[in-house]
């Protein structure tokens, strides 16, 4: 059953108005909250945040294979999730390097040292000794040359308590008076037994201790909880520290025999949330270090969106004073097609989502040209049709008929060029170039929807009326028609 021009008509409607009503900002005409989730995301670029990359070095001996790459790249991902970044971007590039980016978070110190920080937890055997907090340590998972130092200290607590502080059924120092400026080195040679790892950790989160004191909590898995009762029944009246990255930030003494959970004491309310955001995303698989950080404002990302609104105004403005002026009838309505393609992209952009980014505006502007491009080569052949004297009808089919291979041939080409450049953006970490490909890509598609179907159902509709059936409309004279057989058809 051939499909009539009206029953087309009724879909492009439809489909209009559900774009147009997605494209909506904020909750209008949404009285069941459907769009409460459909928001348009916006990269680093346009709302401002940090972008690092960070470098893995690894200790001597040790190979990053793209395993361990990503599965410290999982790592990364677990923690910035628990920093509460709107649509992040992390992504490995290259052999050794990690991509972040965190859209809307202003606080790069804060970035690097959560994401930095290795957050290898130990609970160490002191062999008798109280290890002041701040003390580097050598353990039997590794010498302390293992990790990677990080530009921030690991935490505000006290070089040594006056007296140990008691333990029971919990794992902490009690905060002395002064910071320690810097780690006290331990005796060379000297490699403490570990007893509990951060990989025994069933969860970590923050908590109050019984004076009402901010401190990290947690709980060891059944395994783990029974090695660790045993050690702290055998141990009762030694201490034992917790060791975090090779270094010593509490130092407690056992008064009871503790299974299964504990608190790490000592830090600021931020420590402790950044610790615990550490510890339950667990420890990173190879040390990693910032080689690049860049922090764009968000006064700089709206002055990029005003301005891209605005040449994307300018630019689809001459291009409908062009297509009018030349084609006449069907310029104007690839101009309604050109309007409506603009209202399905956005609304894909919104449903998808698509991470708009700077270069990804670009890439949107730039499919609005190749879906004028599509009209233009169909009015070509159209006008082409005319001049050699066919009826408006035939000259219409033929035109979009004859067009059509080298629409699709040349769409189809560029939407390959679009596969390959997102593929070689997220190997690389480029994501300019991941959102130039993909927002190409979704508009060449599109467009080649609005110029076959939305174009040619309006100019079959309008050649229903008697008024539209002069070759005038479409930017000829009938002279050319009439000297249209004279050459030859």
């Amino acid at each position: 059953m051939r499909i009539r021009p009206w029953q087309t008509l009724i879909v492009i409607v439809l489909l209009s108005l559900a774009a147009i009503w997605v494209d909506l900002p904020g909750q209008q005409l949404d009285p069941f909250g459907w769009k409460r989730s459909i928001t348009v995301r916006l990269g680093l670029d346009l709302q401002g945040g940090v972008q690092l990359v960070l470098q893995a070095r690894p200790p001597a001996g040790v190979t990053v294979t793209q395993d361990v790459l990503q599965g410290t790249r999982d790592t990364i991902e677990r923690r910035v999730n628990g920093l509460g970044v709107s649509e992040p971007v992390i992504q490995t590039r290259g052999t050794d390097q990690i991509l972040v980016e965190l859209p809307g978070f202003q606080d790069p110190e804060r970035a690097v040292r959560v994401l930095q920080r290795t957050a290898l937890l130990e609970i160490i055997d002191t062999r008798g000794e109280f290890l002041p907090v701040g003390t580097t340590v050598n353990t039997t998972l590794g010498p302390a040359s293992d990790v990677a130092p990080t530009s921030t200290a690991s935490a505000s607590t006290p070089a040594s308590a006056t007296e140990p502080a008691a333990a029971s059924e919990t794992a902490a120092a009690t905060p002395g008076a002064t910071p320690t400026p810097a780690a006290t080195p331990t005796p060379t040679g000297t490699v403490y037994e570990t007893i509990v790892t951060g990989a025994d950790l069933k969860d970590a989160y923050p908590t109050t201790d019984q004076f009402g004191n901010l401190v990290v909590g947690f709980e060891l898995k059944p395994e783990a909880a029974d090695r660790f009762y045993q050690y702290t029944s055998t141990h009762i009246g030694q201490p034992m520290s917790i060791v975090v990255d090779k270094q010593v930030i509490n130092t407690a003494t056992i008064r009871d025999a503790i299974r299964d959970r504990g608190i790490i004491q000592g830090l600021t309310a931020q420590e402790v949330r950044d610790l615990a955001l550490q510890l339950k995303s667990g420890a990173l698989a190879v040390p990693l270090e910032v080689v690049q950080s860049r922090t764009v404002g968000p006064t700089l990302g709206q002055d990029s969106i005003r301005k891209s609104i605005v040449a994307g105004i300018v630019g689809l403005g001459l291009v409908a004073l062009f297509m009018i002026l030349y084609y006449r009838l069907p310029g104007f309505i690839s101009v309604i097609a050109l309007l409506l393609y603009t209202a399905y992209v956005f609304a894909l952009f919104k449903l998808i989502p698509v991470v708009l980014t700077l270069p990804g505006i670009a890439g949107f502007i730039l499919s609005i040209g190749m879906a004028v491009d599509a009209n233009v080569l169909i009015f070509a052949r159209i006008r082409e049709e005319l001049r050699l004297g066919r009826p408006i009808a035939r000259a219409i089919e033929e035109g979009f008929n004859h067009a059509w291979p080298s629409i699709r041939d040349s769409n189809i080409s560029t939407m390959i060029s679009c596969m390959i450049l997102f593929w070689f953006g997220r190997y690389v970490g480029a994501t300019i170039i991941q959102g130039f490909a993909l927002t190409l890509f979704i508009g060449v598609a599109v467009s080649m929807f609005t110029a076959i179907v939305v174009t040619r159902t309006l100019l079959r509709l309008l050649l229903t009326r008697h008024l539209f059936r002069d070759v005038r409309w479409f930017g000829i004279s009938p002279s050319q028609v009439a000297m249209a057989p004279a050459r030859g058809d």
